[in-house]
C-alpha cells in the first residue's frame, strides 16, 4: 500500500526486453534507498512494482506484460522522469488517500491553465473509470494523491499547487500526455459489495434520516 505523497524524484537508467516482459533499471536519485531490501514494493508514476536488484542509488524490476500493456511504463524511456514511493509502514502519517499502486487505466491530459500560481490540468478517463471519480473525491495520477476540483461527461479537472509541481513529475505534463490513473479503493470496493447484494436479492435501506438515527447518526 502506498499513500501518493511522492518521496522523490528517479530517472529511468536502463531498459532491458526479457521475452515480451521488461526489466527497469531505475536511478532514484535523493531517495534513501537503504531501508529497502529485495521483493520490497516501489511504486513507479503509480506502478507497484518488486524490487528485484539494487545497486547503491539504483533498483532493479520486473514490469510484466500486463503492466506494460495497462499502464504508461512501456512508453518510459532511458532519462525519463518517474515519481517514486516507498511501500507505506504502519507507523507512517497517511498524508494523502489510501493507494494500490494497481493503475486502473491511462487517462490522457486534455486542458492545462494556470490559476494564480497553481495548475490546473483536465484529464480525460476511460469510460469505465468515469463513474468512480466524484468531486472533491481522490484520485492518483502518475502515482500522485490529488483532489479532483470538478467533474463533467468528458474529463475531471484537478488544480497542483507549487510544491507539488516542483517535487513531481507533474511541473511537466502536457496536453495529449498520457497518465497512469487509479481510482479510489473505497469506490471500487463499494460498487462490488453492491453488486453482490444485488444479485443476491438483498434490498438495501434507504440512506434517508430514519435510517442514519437508527445507526445512532446525529441528525
Amino acid at each position: 500500500m502506498f499513500t501518493g505523497i511522492i518521496q522523490g524524484l528517479g530517472k529511468i537508467h536502463a531498459l532491458q526486453p526479457q521475452g515480451g516482459d521488461l526489466r527497469m533499471e531505475v536511478d532514484a536519485g535523493a531517495l534513501d534507498l537503504r531501508d529497502v531490501v529485495l521483493g520490497d514494493s516501489i511504486a513507479v508514476s503509480g506502478a507497484c512494482l518488486t524490487v528485484t536488484a539494487l545497486h547503491g542509488s539504483r533498483f532493479a524490476v520486473d514490469v510484466s506484460r500486463e503492466s506494460l500493456d495497462k499502464t504508461t511504463l512501456g512508453a518510459l524511456r532511458p532519462g525519463s522522469a518517474v515519481n517514486l514511493e516507498k511501500a507505506l509502514r504502519l507507523a507512517d502519517r497517511l498524508g494523502g488517500h489510501l493507494v494500490a499502486g494497481h493503475v486502473d487505466g491511462v487517462g490522457s491530459i486534455c486542458a492545462q491553465r494556470r490559476a494564480g500560481r497553481s495548475l490546473v490540468f483536465a484529464i480525460a478517463a476511460p469510460e469505465g473509470l468515469r463513474r468512480y471519480i466524484a468531486a472533491k473525491g481522490s484520485i492518483c495520477v502518475d502515482g500522485i494523491s490529488l483532489t479532483v476540483n470538478a467533474v463533467d461527461s468528458a474529463a475531471f479537472s484537478l488544480n497542483l499547487i507549487p510544491h507539488t509541481l516542483e517535487h513531481t513529475t507533474a511541473a511537466h505534463w502536457q496536453v495529449g500526455q498520457q497518465v497512469n490513473l487509479e481510482v479510489d479503493l473505497i469506490a471500487r470496493y463499494l460498487e462490488g459489495l453492491m453488486a453482490s447484494m444485488g444479485a443476491a436479492g438483498v434490498r438495501s435501506a434507504p440512506m434517508d434520516r430514519d435510517f442514519l438515527a437508527q445507526k445512532g447518526f446525529p441528525v
